[in-house]
């Protein structure tokens, strides 16, 4: 990167756009190669502009830009070839992988391993694998390529791996002890974790134990924030 922007095109995703002033949008962005930066589309909302119909989320794109502040200005954003649009759940569970990394995410903070993993998920998301799994998935990458450990495969008490017959209590920044006080953490199976740790979530013991489990950090690591589209996923699954 120069000193005053993005020589070449970036590949990247629109995660968020918001309008700016009377025909601009602020644009938060995800590129591989710089992580997430805020881009102002100058005259994007005008019916003539470049830009229109090129900012859409869940599109592969390459983006440049100048500047070198916080808020700089977009000056070139194509697609970079094509997905299928999402649908339905699957394009709730895109928004919700949004959200995660607008809030989880410092700016200009490049993750290529995550990068690369949210490119997946919004492939198989298309072609309309298990979403709970997906995110599943999603949530441990993230919290791993942030730096926050995850342990799933080792009493962290005892220092001996998960056994999957014994019932564990997991301490949030810490990981699972087994025979610990349930009221300090989220309690789930040895073969809770070891699935969680392998990436493998047919079991539906597992599936609603990993679900409670990633609720618990993310909510940790998010603080006060909210997230917006986890209540729209409960709501949909209600209806």
């Amino acid at each position: 990167m120069s000193a005053v922007g993005v020589p070449d095109a970036a590949p990247g995703y629109v995660l968020h756009t918001y309008p700016y002033r009377e025909t601009s949008l602020i644009v938060e962005a995800y590129t591989r190669d710089h992580g997430r930066v805020a881009l102002v589309a100058r005259g994007a909302r005008r019916p003539q502009s470049a830009f229109r119909g090129a900012l859409l989320s869940f599109q592969p794109l390459l983006l440049s830009w100048t500047g070198k502040r916080d808020l700089r200005t977009l000056t070139r954003a194509e697609w970079h070839g094509a997905r299928p649009p999402l649908k339905g759940q699957s394009l709730m569970c895109g928004f919700y992988l949004n959200e995660l990394l607008l809030k989880l995410l410092a700016r200009d903070d490049p993750h290529e391993a995550l990068f690369a993993v949210y490119e997946e998920t919004l492939g198989a998301l298309g072609e309309a694998q298990e979403p709970s799994v997906l995110l599943r998935r999603f949530e441990i990458a993230l919290l791993r390529e942030l730096g926050y450990a995850v342990v799933l495969d080792r009493d962290v008490e005892r220092d001996e791996p998960v056994a999957r017959e014994s019932t564990y209590v997991y301490l949030v920044e810490r990981g699972p002890v087994r025979g610990g006080a349930p009221g300090n953490g989220v309690e789930l199976s040895g073969q809770t974790l070891i699935d969680m740790q392998s990436g493998e979530f047919s079991n539906p013991v597992t599936q609603l134990q990993s679900k409670l489990l990633m609720r618990a950090l993310i909510n940790h690591y998010l603080g006060r924030q909210v997230l917006h589209t986890r209540q729209l996923l409960r709501d949909l699954q209600e209806l």
